[in-house]
Order: structure tokens, then C-alpha cells, then sequence
């Protein structure tokens, strides 16, 4: 990868930060007001105090991304259309995602309670939204339908079965992230450290597009999490959460090894398994828990843990996904 590039990405994710602060300071107090969290009844009752703390601050890391990446795209456009192209194409549909989110926390804060669109309404957006990125993006960048295992050199052509698996793919990302945000600082940092895997992959493949999704997506959360680290001043809301997971699900799709993103993910994943697995065994012992709580984060709470604590085990266990997914990641 060119020196200036590195330079350029540098210098990205430094004006990200920066406006995603100043953006949150605008924010917060115009929020509080108008924007506070209502907190789920049935949810954690140490998280009670939490009401009233502003919701919607994904919108400050939002527009900081899209300000940031269109006022630097004079420069990138020198480079070939896969530097710039893809981070682009990846912020106009996560910035989709991010309206199904807004209009589910829009609707929360209209009802003065932690309930927006049903499941279904909810999952039937983001899916009509991921069908539409497939289609994009296979006439945009040629999507391979093979995949390479991970830890092997073994490729397997999907055929058509690419299509329904890519677009589960998307969604349960995507949904995995919205499942995850939910301890103060906990989702933001989950995805520095995917952003920081995702820099360095980008620096060991040279691979531009992904160095500068990585500088977007570091830069964002860096920012949030001087307002969002616990005692949390602001939550980012599904607006912020569903943004992210377009974002990681998206490159997942994009690269040239989805499924070593999806063990970069690994954090996520395990967080969507225990509220299957809570759900599945609730059903069929009629009534019985296999969890103190799910998603997975609360289950370690209700057990003692703080927040503080939740956040800094769960990195170490994403920084050794990460650290597996850039082993099993063939160059």
C-alpha cells in the first residue's frame, strides 16, 4: 500500500474522531430533553437508572462518517474505483440500516417505552435492505460465490446457494450487533476492536478499501466512546447499532473471506447464540432458563460482573477472534 494513502487514512480517521466529538457535545444536551431512553420493564433492573440518559447519538457518529469520507473523496478518487468504491457503496446502505433504526427508536421514544417495530417488521426491512445490496454489489464488484475456509487453502463454489446464505449472512450480523449494544461502551468497543483487525488486514493485503473502512469505523467509535463509556452520557440506539452492523456486515460480503470476518465476530456470534439458546430451551421446558438472562452480557451481570468488567473481558475475547481470524486469513 502507498506511503500517502496510509497517510490520507491516517488523517481520516483523526477528522472522524474529531467530528464525532464535537458532534456528540452538540447533541447530548438537545437530546436529553427530547431523546431520553425509556428502559424495558422486563429488562435489567440495575439498568433503571439508566432512564433518561439521551438515545439517538448514532447519528452524531453517522453524519461525522459520511461529512468526513465525502469531504476527503477528491483525494481518494486519484486511486482506483475498488479504494474509494467500496467504502462508499458501504456507507450509503448502512446508512439504510441506520433509518429502519431510526424509526424504530423514533417510535420508542413517541410510546415512552423501550417497544418500536415488531421483530418481524423489523427483520423484513433489513431484509428487502440486504436483498438490494446483493444485487448492488454483485453488479458493481462481481461478487465471487465461492468461499475459502478459514485455516485452509480448500475453496467452495456456493453456486446459487450464495444468495439466500449472503443474505443471512448480512441480516444475522447486522441483527448480532443490535443484540450486543446493550452494557454501557460495550458495542462500540467490540467494534474498535474489529476496526483495528480490519486496519491491520487492510495493511497486510494492501488493501486500500478495507484500511479506509477500518480508519471510518475506528475513528466513529473512538469518538463515541468518550460520551459512551460507562457511566454512559448518551446511547447510540438501533440508529447507531443497525449502522455498525451494515458496516461490518457489508465488508464480511464484500471481502474476499467472509467467513474469517465472521470469525472476527466471534463476540457477536456467541451473544446471538445464548438468546437462541435461552429462547429454544425456554420454549421446550416450558418456563426454565438456560442463562441467568440473555443476550449474553446480562447473563455475566446478573452473576456479579460490572459493566466495566463485561466491556474489558468480552474485548479480550474479541482481540483473540480477531487474532484467530488474521491467522486463518490466507493471503
Amino acid at each position: 500500500m502507498k506511503a500517502d494513502l496510509v497517510w490520507l487514512g491516517g488523517a481520516l480517521l483523526a477528522f472522524v474522531f474529531a467530528l464525532t466529538v464535537s458532534f456528540e457535545r452538540v447533541l447530548i444536551p438537545r437530546l436529553r430533553a427530547r431523546a431520553a431512553q425509556p428502559i424495558l420493564e422486563i429488562g435489567p433492573s440495575w439498568h433503571l437508572s439508566k432512564a433518561g440518559t439521551p438515545t439517538l447519538g448514532g447519528l452524531g457518529f453517522i453524519f461525522a462518517c459520511l461529512l468526513a469520507f465525502l469531504l476527503g473523496l477528491p483525494f481518494f478518487v486519484k486511486y482506483d474505483f475498488f479504494l474509494w468504491g467500496k467504502p462508499l457503496f458501504l456507507l450509503l446502505f448502512s446508512l439504510g440500516f441506520a433509518l429502519i433504526g431510526f424509526f424504530d427508536d423514533w417510535r420508542k421514544l413517541c410510546k415512552k417505552q423501550n417497544k418500536g417495530l415488531s421483530a418481524w417488521q423489523k427483520y423484513l426491512l433489513q431484509l428487502l435492505l440486504a436483498i438490494l445490496f446483493l444485487c448492488a454489489a454483485d453488479r458493481l464488484f462481481a461478487l465471487s460465490h465461492t468461499v475459502t475456509l478459514p485455516f485452509s487453502s480448500k475453496v467452495i463454489d456456493l453456486g446459487i446457494l450464495y444468495y439466500p446464505l449472503a443474505v443471512l449472512y448480512l441480516t444475522g450480523i447486522v441483527n448480532a450487533l443490535n443484540l450486543t449494544d446493550g452494557v454501557d461502551g460495550l458495542l462500540s468497543s467490540l467494534v474498535g476492536v474489529f476496526s483495528a483487525f480490519l486496519l491491520l488486514m487492510g495493511l497486510r493485503l494492501g488493501d486500500g478499501g478495507s484500511f479506509l473502512t477500518a480508519c471510518l469505523l475506528l475513528g466513529a467509535v473512538l469518538g463515541f466512546l468518550c460520551f459512551n463509556a460507562h457511566p454512559a452520557k448518551i446511547f447510540m440506539g438501533d440508529t447507531g447499532s443497525l449502522f455498525l452492523g451494515g458496516m461490518v456486515g457489508g465488508y464480511g460480503l464484500l471481502s474476499s473471506s467472509p467467513l474469517c470476518v465472521l470469525l472476527a465476530c466471534g463476540v457477536f456470534l456467541l451473544e446471538t447464540a445464548c438468546v437462541i439458546l435461552q429462547v429454544g430451551y425456554f420454549k421446550l421446558s416450558h418456563g426454565k432458563r438456560l442463562f441467568r438472562m440473555a443476550p449474553l452480557h446480562h447473563h455475566f451481570e446478573k452473576g456479579g460482573w460490572s459493566e466495566m468488567r463485561v466491556v474489558g473481558v468480552f474485548c479480550a475475547i474479541a482481540a483473540f477472534f480477531a487474532a484467530l481470524a488474521f491467522v486463518a486469513w490466507r493471503v
